[in-house]
């Protein structure tokens, strides 16, 4: 995969409209839109996380438990679904997607190349301290116009000593969102699709380019969040975990899980890298499937 050294308004729209800004400290990192909080990167639970992930509407557009107990319409089930976060339940038989013991950790190091809505997390993947992985994941934030904010993620993970990614629904590069937003539920008005034409339930365990969950944000405004599988990433198209309670995750790993034949296991040898990109794109407005294939065929490109 070629090194992430572009745009994000370049590479869905080839437009930029605003200069994001970044406010950071040793372990957490604020992006802003003028004064508006779009986003921080948090480091306070096993695995780094995004919260809140603020839409162009200026409404939040994923759960807030557990960060925050008790909002209206919220269930608080799964509490190890932050938000906005990329890990995987099971690496060398450990689950870095949820270990109550917290034993497994995606531990934060350190950043750089922090500018504008840009940044880059150190990373190293734990079992009892001991590192399995080490991660490089780049964020670019970019602001498309005042209906538009576009996310791309780069992940470059080398390994440590020999790893295996094993074959787990309980993966990797996710969201959980907003309830309004999901299609089942308290006060769920959204509904999913996906490149292939299937919807809501449907969606779940088939491989897909990108996947879209579209209704109305916590104020009534129409939105739209899209998720996008590069592709040039392992096994393009992914399989996903998107499931109707608001789960919306990209997983290469869980083949088998998803009701395929053979294992999705996936052997990363000592010292060699994997790596993967996703794209996010929140809008404001009604979900347009066309629309949303061309802006996937630019982050593609």
């Amino acid at each position: 995969m070629k090194p992430l050294v572009f745009l994000l308004s370049a590479t869905l729209t080839g437009i930029s409209t605003a200069e994001l800004r970044s406010e950071k400290t040793d372990s957490s990192l604020k992006i802003f839109d003028g004064d508006k909080l779009i986003t921080e990167y948090r480091t306070d639970s096993s695995v780094p996380y995004l919260y809140p992930l603020v839409g162009p509407g200026g409404t939040g557009l994923t759960r807030s438990f557990p960060m925050v107990k008790d909002v209206a319409g919220e269930q608080s089930d799964h509490p190890h679904h932050r938000s906005f976060w990329f890990t995987h339940g099971n690496v060398n038989g450990h689950d870095f997607w949820h270990d109550p013991k917290h034993n497994s950790k995606i531990q934060h190091q350190s950043f750089e190349n922090v500018k504008g809505g840009t940044f880059t997390a150190n990373l190293h993947w734990t079992h009892k301290d001991k590192i399995i992985l080490k991660e490089k994941r780049t964020y670019q934030f970019e602001k498309l116009s005042d209906k538009a904010l576009s996310i791309v993620v780069n992940s470059q993970i080398t390994a440590e000593i020999d790893a295996k990614f094993a074959d787990t629904k309980e993966g990797s590069f996710a969201l959980r969102i907003a309830p309004t937003l999901r299609h089942k539920g308290n006060v769920a008005k959204g509904q999913l699709a996906n490149s292939e034409g299937q919807i809501d339930g449907k969606v779940w365990g088939k491989r897909a380019k990108w996947v879209s969950v579209h209704g109305p944000d916590s104020k009534g405004q129409a939105t739209v969040i899209t998720m996008m599988d590069h592709p040039e990433n392992l096994r393009h198209p992914t399989w996903w975990h998107a499931r109707t309670y608001g789960l919306i995750a990209a997983n290469p790993f869980g083949k088998k899980d998803f009701g395929e034949k053979e294992s999705g296991d996936y052997n990363l040898k000592k010292g060699k890298t994997l790596t993967q990109r996703y794209g996010i794109l929140l809008e404001s407005g009604k979900f347009d499937k066309e629309a949303v294939a061309k802006s996937y065929q630019k982050f593609a490109n």
